[in-house]
């Protein structure tokens, strides 16, 4: 077991050590844990966010041990470098790696829960939502200042933004921070394909349009289509990968096992993503 705490935190150790022997049983789960699994569990009286990675295939377990490093300890190290450049992520804890002779077999990030706060998906989802422009063009402002430091956010959906209302502003938390992309400058069609996965609702689209533009000095027009072009890329992308996903269930391929008809249900799934059939 590797075993990597914050700096000031080794009262936690013991505590953390003897939670995980009891994980599969112990604490409130978060999500529907068919992924990762995420649990709030209570340590000294303070509540403690423990996330276990979805298990790797083979290949990914000897890759994550010897040539890459694991998604807890990119949790980990990424949110001591947000928080450094004076970004909010909730206080990284610790981060656990077990490993066998193979590879990895299992990793766990552990944070401070953020307690009084919701996700950026419950914003997006309610029109009514109190301050709802506002909150919106607080995270185009944040994403806007994380492309100007060369970081590119891989995970930026909205379940992976924390609200929280501090004094009268707003404060925007990110988590699942595994997946990043670091530059020493990113260009604007990067940028604004970026916010692909965020939402497909146009009157949000056209609210983080006028902030970014605003923002970076180019033209609203230009902002909207580009944005527009890559959330559409997206949608499809999701519509054939629903249609793929069906292909294997469905195990086509034993039967269909020529070229030509496997080719077809790839055009086929491309006809639905653009909504012609």
């Amino acid at each position: 077991m590797k075993f990597i705490i914050a700096e000031g935190l080794h009262m936690y150790k013991d505590d953390i050590l003897s939670t995980l022997k009891i994980f599969k049983s112990a604490g409130i789960l978060i999500g529907n844990g068919s992924r990762n699994v995420i649990k709030v569990l209570k340590l000294k009286g303070k509540d403690f966010n423990f996330k276990l990675f979805k298990q790797h295939n083979i290949i990914n377990r000897h890759v994550y041990k010897f040539y890459r490093k694991s998604k807890a300890r990119r949790s980990f190290e990424y949110a001591h470098m947000l928080i450094q450049k004076n970004y909010r992520t909730p206080k990284p804890i610790a981060y656990i790696e077990n490993h066998d002779f193979i590879g990895l077999t299992s990793s766990y990030y552990v944070s401070e829960q953020l307690e009084n706060s919701w996700t950026f998906d419950l914003v997006l989802g309610d029109h009514s939502f109190p301050d709802r422009e506002k909150i919106i063009k607080e995270y185009t402002s944040l994403m806007f200042r994380l492309h100007n430091d060369g970081i590119l956010f891989l995970d930026n959906s909205p379940n992976n933004f924390l609200i929280r209302k501090e004094d009268d502003s707003y404060s925007i938390y990110m988590v699942d921070l595994n997946r990043m992309n670091f530059y020493n400058s990113i260009n604007l069609d990067k940028r604004l394909a970026n916010f692909a996965r965020i939402t497909n609702d146009p009157q949000v689209i056209k609210i983080i349009t006028e902030q970014y533009s605003l923002l970076y000095g180019i033209s609203e027009d230009l902002c909207l289509k580009k944005i527009t072009q890559y959330t559409q890329r997206q949608l499809v992308k999701r519509k054939v990968k629903k249609v793929l996903k069906l292909y294997k269930y469905l195990n086509l391929k034993k039967i269909f096992s020529n070229r030509g008809y496997v080719l077809f249900y790839i055009h086929f799934a491309f006809q639905i993503s653009d909504g012609l059939l």
